[in-house]
């Protein structure tokens, strides 16, 4: 056999892997560097090439200020590789914060949408983009059809979505999940952070900001909960994720009950 045809042959079969796959190209995964959570994802890390889902609880439906923080700091490491662009409802994001959590906002393209159609439009063109390696868009709700699309427009240019559920004006399903196609759905909750200790013990502030992360569905992986926290400045290195796991969080809803006692 030619070379020639051997390669046809190759591509060819490459195209059938595809196929039984779901048709779902692969472009790898950005490992978190932590056993413990790398180890319940697809790949060992976050799944790339795909879209995530990221919500959160209450009022973080309308502000997603917790979503937000964590989606920024999933995205910092792929904003080396390119660019960034996050597609806004409101023109609230503030740059000085994203840069405290170690997210270059001088990498970032900012655009504001009308509403979720608008706002879905604009993360597919921006994904299509030359040099776009992450898009982060504000969305209230993504139905079958455009998470479809969405997923199609990630594997087409490999380059990955942040879909942060955000209802900015009080509307909507209030971070209810939905059927999707999502590869994960994450939700985050804001957590107290630990205090911060000077060389003779004593408190001088608060420490590093951390969050409450649950991963409720992962395609090809298994949920799981975390405490996570940005990793110190000073550890920032190439190859090292800004999100640290401080540590496993248990599933409360399956602890065995405690006998109740009797009075007297």
């Amino acid at each position: 056999m030619s070379d020639f045809r051997a390669g046809r042959l190759d591509a060819v079969r490459a195209k059938v892997a595809a196929l039984e796959a779901g048709g779902r190209g692969d472009c790898g995964s950005l490992p978190f560097g932590d056993a413990r959570i790398d180890a319940r994802l697809p790949g060992g890390g976050l799944p790339l090439g795909r879209w995530h889902e990221v919500t959160g609880e209450g009022m973080e439906a309308e502000t997603a200020a917790a979503p937000a923080a964590f989606a920024a700091l999933l995205a910092a490491p792929l904003v080396r590789r390119g660019w960034a662009v996050w597609v806004l409802r409101r023109d609230d994001l503030h740059a000085p914060g994203l840069e405290g959590l170690g997210f270059p906002p001088e990498r970032l393209i900012q655009v504001c949408a009308r509403d979720d159609a608008e706002a879905l439009g604009v993360m597919e063109d921006a994904l299509a983009s030359t040099g776009v390696a992450v898009v982060l868009g504000e969305v209230g709700a993504v139905d079958l059809t455009a998470g479809r699309r969405l997923q199609l427009a990630c594997e087409k240019a490999a380059a990955t979505g942040l879909v942060i559920r955000r209802n900015p004006f009080g509307a909507g399903s209030g971070g209810k999940a939905h059927g999707s196609a999502a590869v994960a759905r994450w939700r985050v909750a804001a957590a107290p952070s630990a205090p911060e200790a000077n060389l003779y013990g004593e408190v001088v502030g608060l420490g590093a900001p951390r969050w409450r992360v649950e991963l409720e569905y992962c395609r090809g992986g298994r949920p799981g909960a975390w405490l996570f926290e940005r990793r110190p400045f000073e550890e920032d290195i190439d190859g090292t994720h800004p999100l640290r796991l401080v540590a496993e969080l248990g599933d409360r809803q399956l602890a065995p009950p405690q006998p109740v006692r009797a009075a007297g």
